[in-house]
C-alpha cells in the first residue's frame, strides 16, 4: 500500500483509510475488530473516526463509540505503533453540543477522545464542520454566507488554533485537519495558523465522487497550493454507487432502510434524488463496458485525481470489506478515466 505524508505534519499514512461511523450501530464489536484486522493485514493502517460517531442514527447515548470500540482493538491486539488515527470535534449539534467548539472546549474534546481511544496521541484532530455554518450535506441548494462575521469568524480561528497549538505542545496530537469546510475557510485557517505559529491545516475531509464533486474547483486549487489532503468521504455515494439501491427497495440493513426504520427519510442525507438513477446507471453501464467492478472503478477514481485525496472506505459489515479490499489497487486507464468524465458532464451534481 502507498503511503502519504500529509502536508508539513511528517505524519505519514497509508493511501487509502478504514472508516468507522457504523462501529457502534450497525457494526458490533467483534465484526468491527474483525474490519480493522482485515484493513491492517491489506496495508490499510489511517482509521478514521469522531467523537460523535456511530452515525445512522446519531444518539446522545451511542456518541463516542466508535472511538470506544477502536481503543478496545488497540488494547487488545497492541498495535498502537501500527496504525493511524484520525478522530473529530462535532460542530453545532443538538445530539453532542449546540455551541460546537472553541479553544477551551477543544481542549477537553480532545482528552475525551484520547481516554475512549486508549492512546496518548491523535495522529491528526479534524473539525467535524465550521462553527459558522457549511455548505456540505446537501445544504448547498440554499448556502447564504451574508451572515458571517468575517473578524469573528478569524479570532474563533486563532482561539481554536491556539488550543490546537497546545496540545500539539503537550504531544496530544500530531497534526489538525478540517471537515465539511470550504476554499474560503480553509485559506483562513491557513493564513491565521502562520500568523500565531499554530499547526497548519493538512487535510480537509469532504464528501467526494464520482457523484459529488464540488470539491473539483475552488478547493482542489486551495488544497494543492496550500499543501492540503483530501479525506473523500462518501466515495461510492452512501452505497448509491454500488447499485443496491437500483430497484429503488432499500435492502433490509442498509443504510436508509435503517434510517426508515428509525423515523427518518431514508434519502440517504438527500442523495437519493429523481436524477441519481439514472447517474448510478450511467457509471455502472460504464464500468460492464471496460470490464470493471463498478464499486472497483469508483473509489479507484478517488485515488486518481490530480491532486491529493485519500480515500474512506466504510462497510457495515466485513464480507463488505472483503469487497472493497479485492480492488484496492485498481489504476484506471487514461482511456477509462476520459469516459468517466464523459459521463460525469452528463450526469453532474445529480444530488
Amino acid at each position: 500500500m502507498q503511503r502519504l505524508t500529509l502536508g508539513n505534519s511528517g505524519v505519514a499514512v497509508s493511501a487509502v483509510s478504514l472508516g468507522t461511523m457504523t462501529f457502534g450501530n450497525q457494526t458490533d464489536l467483534a465484526d468491527a475488530q474483525m474490519q480493522m484486522d482485515m484493513a491492517l493485514e491489506a496495508g490499510i493502517t489511517f482509521l478514521d473516526t469522531a467523537e460523535m460517531y456511530p452515525v445512522n442514527p446519531v444518539r446522545r447515548e451511542t456518541v463516542g463509540r466508535s472511538e470506544e470500540f477502536i481503543g478496545e482493538w488497540l488494547s487488545n491486539r497492541g498495535n498502537r505503533d501500527r496504525v493511524e488515527i484520525a478522530t473529530k470535534v462535532t460542530g453545532p449539534s443538538d445530539k453532542v453540543r449546540r455551541e460546537g467548539f472553541d479553544g477551551a472546549i477543544i481542549s477537553d474534546t480532545i482528552d475525551a477522545s484520547l481516554k475512549r481511544l486508549r492512546t496518548d496521541c491523535i495522529d491528526v484532530y479534524q473539525l467535524h464542520w465550521p462553527v459558522r455554518g457549511s455548505y456540505a450535506f446537501r445544504q448547498n441548494w440554499r448556502y447564504d454566507p451574508s451572515k458571517q462575521d468575517r473578524e469573528k469568524t478569524l479570532d474563533h480561528m486563532a482561539d481554536v488554533l491556539g488550543a490546537l497549538a497546545k496540545a500539539q505542545q503537550a504531544g496530544k496530537i500530531r497534526a489538525f485537519g478540517l471537515s465539511n469546510e470550504s476554499a474560503w475557510g480553509t485559506a483562513r485557517w491557513c493564513n491565521v495558523a502562520d500568523r500565531i505559529g499554530a499547526p497548519r491545516v493538512v487535510t480537509i475531509q469532504n464528501e467526494y465522487s464520482l457523484m459529488a464533486r464540488l470539491y473539483d474547483l475552488d478547493l482542489a486549487e486551495t488544497a494543492v497550493n496550500e499543501d492540503v489532503t483530501l479525506l473523500a468521504y462518501s466515495c461510492l455515494a452512501a452505497g448509491l454507487l454500488t447499485g443496491k439501491y437500483a430497484d429503488g427497495t432499500p435492502p433490509e440493513g442498509s443504510r436508509a432502510a435503517v434510517d426508515l426504520a428509525t423515523g427518518g427519510p431514508g434519502d440517504l442525507g438527500g442523495r437519493r434524488t429523481k436524477r441519481a438513477p439514472e447517474a448510478v446507471a450511467a457509471y455502472h453501464a460504464l464500468a460492464a463496458k471496460l470490464g470493471l467492478d463498478p464499486i472497483h472503478m469508483a473509489i479507484a477514481f478517488t485515488r486518481q485525481r490530480p491532486f491529493k485525496c485519500i480515500p474512506i472506505i466504510g462497510a457495515t459489515n466485513r464480507d463488505q470489506l472483503k469487497h472493497l479490499i479485492e480492488g484496492i489497487d485498481l489504476v484506471l486507464t487514461d482511456d477509462a478515466l476520459r469516459q468517466i468524465e464523459h459521463v460525469h458532464k452528463d450526469h453532474p451534481l445529480p444530488f
